[in-house]
Formats: C-alpha cells, sequence, structure tokens
C-alpha cells in the first residue's frame, strides 16, 4: 500500500505533465489545437478515475490562481471565462468519463481509444457551447470554429493517448507502482 504521499505526488506529476504538453500548440483563428486533451486523455488511461481527475483539477486550479500552465504559457481566471475556458472546465468531465468508462470496461487498447474518443467528443461540446455563448456566435460558427477544425485530430491524439497510456500503465503496474490506483 501506498502513502497518501505517493498519492499527492502521482496527482501533481499528473497535472505537470498535462501543463507541460499544453505549451505544444498549433495556432488557429478562434482556439489553437494544444497538447492539453492528448495528455489529460493520457493521465486518466495512466492514473484512472481518481487520481487521472484529480490531476485535471489540480491542472485548472493551478491554472485559476494564475500559473502560467494554459496553453501559450497562460494563466488567469480570464482565461477560464475567455474563449477557451469551456475546453479546460471541459477536461474535468472529460476526466471523470473516461476514468468511469474504463473502470466499467477496463483499460484494455480497444477501451483505452473508445474512452479517449469519448473524452474528446466531451470536451468538444463544451468547449463548442462555451464559444458559443462567450463569442456571441451562432452554433454554426461556434461548430465551425470550436469543433470541426479539431475533430481528425482529436482522433489522433485519442489514438496516441490510448496506446501511450496503456502502454505506460501496464509498465508501472507491473513494476508495482501503481496497484492502489485500479
Amino acid at each position: 500500500m501506498k502513502s497518501k504521499t505517493y498519492s499527492y505526488v502521482i496527482t501533481a506529476f499528473g497535472a505537470a505533465i498535462i501543463a507541460v504538453l499544453a505549451q505544444i500548440t498549433i495556432p488557429l483563428p478562434l482556439i489553437p489545437i494544444t497538447g492539453q486533451t492528448l495528455a489529460v486523455g493520457l493521465i486518466v488511461t495512466i492514473l484512472g478515475t481518481k487520481y487521472g481527475t484529480l490531476s485535471v483539477l489540480l491542472y485548472i486550479l493551478l491554472g485559476a490562481i494564475g500559473l502560467p500552465v494554459f496553453s501559450g504559457f497562460s494563466g488567469g481566471f480570464g482565461v477560464l471565462v475567455g474563449p477557451t475556458g469551456g475546453y479546460i472546465i471541459g477536461f474535468l468531465v472529460q476526466a471523470y468519463i473516461m476514468g468511469i468508462y474504463m473502470d466499467k470496461f477496463g483499460t484494455s487498447y480497444l477501451h483505452a481509444i473508445i474512452s479517449n474518443i469519448i473524452g474528446m467528443v466531451i470536451t468538444l461540446a463544451f468547449g463548442t457551447s462555451w464559444l458559443k455563448f462567450v463569442g456571441d456566435l451562432s452554433w454554426t460558427a461556434a461548430f465551425m470554429g470550436g469543433a470541426a477544425p479539431f475533430i481528425i485530430v482529436g482522433i489522433i491524439k485519442a489514438l496516441m493517448a490510448a496506446w501511450l497510456g496503456v502502454l505506460v500503465r501496464k509498465r508501472l503496474e507491473s513494476a508495482h507502482l501503481l496497484p492502489q490506483l485500479t
């Protein structure tokens, strides 16, 4: 049995990975493509529901208090109420739903892929809905600027997160570093 300190470290490590991958960005007119969704899927696939979701929550809280962990080394509450805020809040729902799915069906490659694709859809739905209201856009404009450009790249990131996440999780489990996380 691992200590509470180990649980805190694993949660902080997950948040740190999200913060690092968030800095990988490809600018687009309304919303950039970032490594955040890849990171969230990866962390939840590796750490499971509880610690994956806690890692995402910690990441969001660190950004909300102003630490530059969001994409483009941004931070602050203003980011959460700006055009990308819906995606960031959606990460929390993505993490929880993905974790619940994998708790029920396991972390095989197939179920990790399905879970990560579900997570991508959740984040795009939250982000697009938020963008519609914050940007005072029509649903069509919000979808075209906030979801359509991300579908193909989102599927690719979901596949990457599932493959790498299952691989890392299996290795950590075989090294007895994640037994309490399942």
